[in-house]
């Protein structure tokens, strides 16, 4: 799995406007919709919603990872939101998320999600990572910390 393969700058946006996790999730599924990477919006919302109703997708460090698997994907699919004045999304650490990572993958495949979220991680992990995404003004800024 290579994030270049998944990720693109139509998936990207570095000025998400919501400042509740439901709307952070609304913007980010309106990116894979624009993007004619997902045939239900409806049934990814709420696989995603699902998902964080059963436990926050709010890791740390600022980072949230929500997600879900939907019969509305033939293949894993992503996006990337930034905003920098954070939002609540009851992270293990209780600090607001600014970074978000939104995975989709199909209802009968394991795989692939998890090698994405590993690859992913990897970069992430790093606080440098992390501030060149907050500090990022276009896509193709967000894209370059994941290699892409």
């Amino acid at each position: 799995m290579k994030i270049k393969n998944i990720l693109s700058p139509g998936v990207v946006t570095t000025s998400l406007k919501s400042t509740t996790k439901e709307g952070v999730i609304s913007e980010l599924l309106d990116l894979l919709v624009s993007a004619k990477l997902v045939t239900d919006r409806d049934a990814v919302r709420a696989a995603v919603m699902d998902r964080e109703r059963k436990m926050s997708t709010g890791i740390q460090h600022g980072v949230a990872i929500p997600h879900g698997k939907t019969s509305a994907v033939k293949n894993l699919v992503a996006c990337i939101g930034i905003k920098k004045d954070g939002v609540d999304f009851a992270a293990l650490d209780g600090e607001p998320s600014r970074i978000f990572i939104m995975t989709l993958s199909p209802l009968d495949r394991v795989g692939p999600h998890v090698q994405f979220l590993a690859e992913v991680s990897m970069v992430i992990k790093t606080e440098e990572a992390r501030e060149r995404l907050l500090n990022a003004t276009n896509a193709q800024e967000v894209l370059a910390v994941f290699g892409v």
